[in-house]
């Protein structure tokens, strides 16, 4: 039988990166793309580096400039109006629900499935996992669910939605990055987009209390040592 092609919506954050090196690992696919988008996010520091990844893992990339939906459509998100209204502490903060860009997800998924079905890969992988289902929606078992349901009946060439880590904290993708031999120095988590990442935002907490769960350290640089 021959091996399908794969489709991977590809952030450069630590979970998509990390699934990138599981997919290619798992040798299952013959090609495997990536797609990542600029959808006006202030952190697109994270669209540098996930180029320099798919350059290392020689993984086609293609990167979309749909930046007009954080200024036309998708209103009223902290990570499209500055870095300055990206609020600190843990994402268990009511605060961090302003961080919720309205229905990204299931747009960018909707993209990279036209792209798939338009390059003839049968299989979409989306990062998500169990540490964003509380305060993102387009993030729960319920919505994956419900798109693989969607994926699968939109064209006449049916698309398979994969979220591997949907079971997964990141303290368990940082335990399985390890098994990988991840570059975490190749990823961006900080919302805020600086030259070096903040430590203090909801995303850089919970990207510091992942390495502290794996028990090593991360390898990215903060404004503060930590």
């Amino acid at each position: 039988m021959s091996k399908k092609n794969a489709v991977i919506v590809f952030s450069g954050g630590m979970d998509s990166t990390t699934l990138l090196y599981d997919i290619v690992a798992s040798k299952e696919f013959n090609k495997i793309y990536a797609i990542s988008f600029n959808y006006g996010q202030n952190h697109t520091k994270e669209l540098v580096v996930a180029k320099k990844t798919c350059e290392k893992l020689r993984v086609e990339q293609k990167i979309v400039d749909v930046s007009f939906l954080g200024k036309e459509l998708l209103f009223g998100s902290s990570l499209t109006t500055g870095a300055d209204n990206i609020p600190e502490g843990d994402y268990n903060a009511e605060n961090m629900k302003s961080t919720v860009v309205p229905n990204r997800n299931m747009i960018l998924l909707s993209l990279s499935a036209g792209y798939a079905i338009s390059i003839g890969a049968t299989v979409l992988f989306y990062g998500a996992h169990k540490g964003d289902h509380e305060i993102y929606p387009d993030c729960r078992f319920e919505f994956v669910e419900k798109m693989k349901q969607v994926l699968a009946i939109c064209d006449w060439s049916e698309i398979e939605l994969r979220a591997p880590y949907l079971d997964f904290d990141k303290g368990d993708i940082a335990i399985r990055g390890k098994e990988l031999n991840v570059d975490y120095a190749l990823t961006w988590t900080c919302y805020k987009g600086g030259e070096k990442a903040c430590g203090k935002c909801g995303s850089c907490v919970e990207r510091l209390e992942a390495f502290e769960k794996a028990g090593y350290s991360d390898s990215v640089e903060y404004e503060e040592e930590k």
